[in-house]
């Protein structure tokens, strides 16, 4: 099991050097000049001003010298733990500006995937035992699937923000309020956060009911089905069994659902004007900011690595057939 483990730590280990690699690439691909926007805030009429400020933008932010050696020193940068300087927010260096903004995307991220995941399998296992749920439960599911987030952001922002006004349409917090500790503001904050989670709860628990029922029907048209049956177990055991064996690509699933589901938490949270990693990427996008932009990738990035390994820690310790296929390998 130890050689699995280290054989997926080498695979991951390149996926990350790749992906940062491409993280490095993307914004300097991009069209504009971050320096020449940094002028333009400062509004330099100036020439030799404009000359000097730019000179000194391009030594903060490394852009004077070869895109190769940029390419190092942000390697070198990387592994001592600095992200750079961020331009939309300058002079403060990026780590700050993205663990300010990364709490609100993890409080919207982690309880849509755990409960979308949750109460999706279980209704799925119950469409796959019931008829009347089945039939319900199915062409909603599918219904759900298609939406795409940011449409449904869009609704929730028209019927429960405008239209009834039960919630605030924007932000993650009252203008009136400041981030504190106390009950007002953790209620406020829920408050504003509810509407954000819904949209993703609502997206993500379709897919996860229409796999488990598929998947649940299988089994309990499997051999192992029939011939427990056959044998007199009980219904319920049988279902007991079924269930089990669903659950295991359901996990593996998990892990490939992550990428959707934090591309679907950045545009809601630009829709709502969220302060999470989704409002930020967006200005970082519109004021050509490289460090911000390549900050916020680099977590996203090792973000669903994270997760994708804990998956496969989990389908590993779930399922017997693999830990003993692991043991009997290394024997």
């Amino acid at each position: 099991m130890g050689r699995y483990f280290r054989r997926k730590l080498l695979i991951y280990g390149v996926t990350f050097f790749i992906a940062v690699t491409i993280n490095f690439a993307i914004p300097r691909l991009m069209p504009g000049d971050p320096v020449a926007r940094m002028l333009n805030r400062h509004s330099v009429s100036n020439s030799e001003s404009a000359a000097a400020l730019r000179t000194y933008f391009e030594d903060v932010f490394g852009f004077d010298v070869p895109l190769w050696q940029q390419y190092l020193n942000y390697w070198t940068a990387l592994l001592q733990g600095d992200l750079g300087v961020s331009v939309f927010a300058f002079p403060s260096p990026v780590s700050s500006v993205v663990l300010d903004a990364l709490p609100y995307t993890i409080g919207l991220l982690v309880p849509a995937i755990l409960l979308s995941w949750i109460v999706g399998n279980g209704l799925g296992a119950m469409a796959a035992r019931s008829k009347w749920l089945d039939n319900s439960v199915l062409p909603l599911g599918y219904l759900l699937t298609a939406v795409p987030y940011m449409w449904l952001a869009i609704l929730l922002v028209w019927s429960g923000g405008v239209l009834l006004d039960w919630f605030p349409a924007a932000r993650g917090y009252s203008l009136s309020m400041q981030p504190n500790l106390s009950w007002a503001f953790f209620v406020d904050l829920v408050h504003h956060w509810f509407l954000p989670f819904l949209s993703l709860f609502i997206v993500a628990l379709g897919g996860w009911a229409i796999g488990m029922r598929n998947l649940v029907i299988y089994e309990l048209e499997s051999d192992y089905s029939n011939y427990l049956q056959a044998l007199g177990a009980p219904r319920r055991l049988v279902r007991r069994y079924a269930f089990r064996n669903a659950m295991l690509p359901q996990i593996s699933g998990l892990a490939l659902q992550l990428g959707v589901v934090v591309g679907g938490a950045l545009v809601t949270e630009v829709v709502f004007a969220y302060p999470g990693l989704g409002s930020l990427l967006l200005n970082a996008i519109n004021n050509q900011d490289f460090f911000l932009l390549q900050g916020i990738l680099l977590f996203i990035v090792i973000g669903v690595l994270l997760f994708n390994f804990l998956a496969d820690v989990a389908f590993v310790l779930v399922d017997p057939r693999t830990r003993l296929g692991l043991e009997g390998g290394q024997s």
